[in-house]
């Protein structure tokens, strides 16, 4: 059940007594258990229905008993606004649980050109907002590798060890071969993570 104002929310309001009669009576006429009943006080029919917390309750309340069905009084307590209506019901589609309005049982059922329409354009903003994300993020990249010549990848020697580096041009100075400089650096402590001595072609590439 929902109720979007908080006027009308309390003991002495009735705003909860017509659904819960109604949902009653179609469970009763469709043969249905009412396991468990979820109330949204002062949760506007425009909220996305992941963001309500009575709702998170029952999804999490169902998520393991195997109730497949939730039941509202009508479309518009379920939500308001169709784009949240049309949000809402793919998302309980993609868990397996079914909503059934009291006053209209196969109202979500139905395909309507509107509704599919809806869910193109939403598809087509998705489509655009990733997009233009995708080239924000590479753009950025851009900049990023025009600025310091890299962006991304593993990090070099320089970026990783920059004492190594320095060590390593240090030996190199004395025209040590490379794996003589290995040799050096492993006795100055200077090893791979797994305890190793540096091989010819890594002090290689910490010299170029």
């Amino acid at each position: 059940m929902r109720t979007s104002s908080s006027t009308n929310v309390g003991a002495d309001k009735d705003s909860d007594k017509p659904q819960k009669a109604a949902i009653t009576a179609y469970a009763k006429a469709n043969s249905c258990v009412i396991v468990d009943w979820f109330y949204d006080a002062a949760v506007k029919g425009t909220d996305a229905v992941t963001a309500r917390p009575g709702f998170a309750a029952m999804l999490d309340r169902i998520a393991g008993n195997g109730v497949r069905t939730i039941i509202v009084e009508s479309p518009d307590r379920f939500a308001r606004d169709l784009i949240v209506q049309l949000t809402g019901h793919d998302h309980l589609k993609a868990l397996d649980v079914n909503l059934v309005p009291a006053s209209a049982p196969d109202f979500f059922l139905q395909e309507t050109p509107t509704a599919e329409l809806v869910r193109q354009v939403l598809g087509a903003v998705a489509q655009f907002e990733k997009a233009n994300l995708v080239a924000k993020l590479k753009a950025a990249r851009d900049r990023k590798r025009e600025e310091t010549g890299k962006c991304g990848g593993r990090k070099t020697y320089a970026e990783a060890s920059p004492l190594l580096v320095a060590k390593a041009k240090e030996l190199a100075a004395k025209e040590l071969s490379l794996r003589k400089i290995g040799d050096a650096l492993a006795d100055a402590g200077f090893k791979t993570s797994s305890g190793k001595k540096y091989s010819a072609s890594a002090v290689a590439s910490m010299l170029s």
